[in-house]
């Protein structure tokens, strides 16, 4: 809190702590500066999930061996990309339960926001695992475009049937989580890829079947890996805005500011962060230029209130300023 003695800036708690409650106040009130933190506290991805991964990820690796012994055996290219992308929809389960779970370990002296930023890991690293998984898928159907390979179509349409179910089940586990957090919506998406998928290998196996023609069983699986492609663009887009630390898209920026200045008492805002804690946490700082004099904590209360109700921000730490120049360091026309 060197900061605070050399420049006349303080930290005056909201949040009910008793952390360097009465010693910060005291500043504030000498030096006409405050800041006031607001934590009103979003749970972490919770526990509940745990099951959904679980059955996801069990659900998957069983079926991933069961179709890689059906497309060896009936040598469909389709069939195998299919287990391809499912065994990386199990890796891609399996780093955002991880994500998941490292959000809820509490903050420490080193990590004081906890692990929370690991979900933002989680859907990127999801993202990733779609893009090389689709990258294996198109290589695969490219080469057998040169050797179409006779395949029992029936066979590879029941086998991917099996795969429709399960991808589904797996994507409607994670269904009421998508909107909210996009480390869900990762392992969301994926899984519903995977049901596409599935339903093109059906589709495929029922045309080579009547038409005895092996070339759609690889353009088939280039048709998939298109559509999953425009997917997987826009999460990985998403998420690496947020590990740049970029305004959550759900917030408008413009319309925050506006609701600060609109507060009695502030004459201009400035100095307005907005990023990302985690994949459903956004936090945010600004400072608040009151030419009448710091208004004490009710009013800092009721402003990060006001942007938890309003934008859904859980993490706000307000500074309030009383100088004629808010860029100078030192306190002008302090009260």
């Amino acid at each position: 809190m060197g900061h605070a003695h050399h420049h006349g800036h303080a930290q005056s708690r909201v949040d009910g702590s008793a952390a360097a409650g009465s010693h910060d106040d005291g500043h504030a009130h000498d030096h006409g500066h405050g800041h006031g933190h607001g934590h009103h506290h979003h749970p972490a991805p919770p526990a509940s999930w745990d099951r959904a991964f679980a059955i996801g990820i069990g659900l998957n690796l069983v079926y991933v061996v069961a179709e890689a012994g059906a497309g060896l055996w009936t040598d469909s290219v389709a069939l195998l990309a299919d287990a391809g992308h499912n065994l990386s929809d199990v890796l891609g389960l399996a780093v955002a339960w991880g994500g998941a779970a490292l959000a809820r370990t509490p903050p420490s002296k080193r990590f004081t926001y906890g692990l929370k930023g690991s979900t933002i890991l989680a859907a990127l690293a999801n993202a990733l695992l779609l893009l090389v998984a689709l990258g294996a898928i198109v290589l695969e159907a490219a080469q057998r475009f040169a050797d179409p390979a006779p395949v029992p179509g029936l066979t590879v349409s029941a086998v991917a049937a099996v795969g429709i179910l399960i991808n589904g089940l797996t994507a409607w586990l994670f269904a009421r989580g998508r909107k909210g957090d996009v480390n869900i919506r990762g392992a969301y998406l994926h899984m519903l890829a995977d049901a596409a998928v599935s339903a093109g290998v059906v589709v495929a196996g029922i045309g080579i079947w009547l038409s005895g023609f092996g070339w759609i069983d690889p353009i088939v699986s280039i048709v998939i890996a298109a559509l999953i492609f425009w997917q997987t663009w826009g999460l990985l887009r998403e998420t690496v805005e947020m590990s740049l630390a970029a305004v959550p898209r759900a917030i408008d920026y413009d319309r925050v500011q506006a609701a600060l200045a609109e507060l009695p008492g502030v004459s201009q805002v400035h100095d307005l962060h907005i990023w990302p804690m985690s994949t459903t946490e956004p936090v945010l700082t600004a400072h608040l230029l009151m030419p009448a004099g710091h208004p004490g904590d009710t009013f800092l209360a009721e402003a990060q209130d006001m942007l938890h109700d309003r934008f859904n921000i859980g993490h706000a730490t307000l500074q309030v300023e009383t100088g004629e120049n808010p860029c100078m360091l030192e306190p002008h026309g302090s009260v």
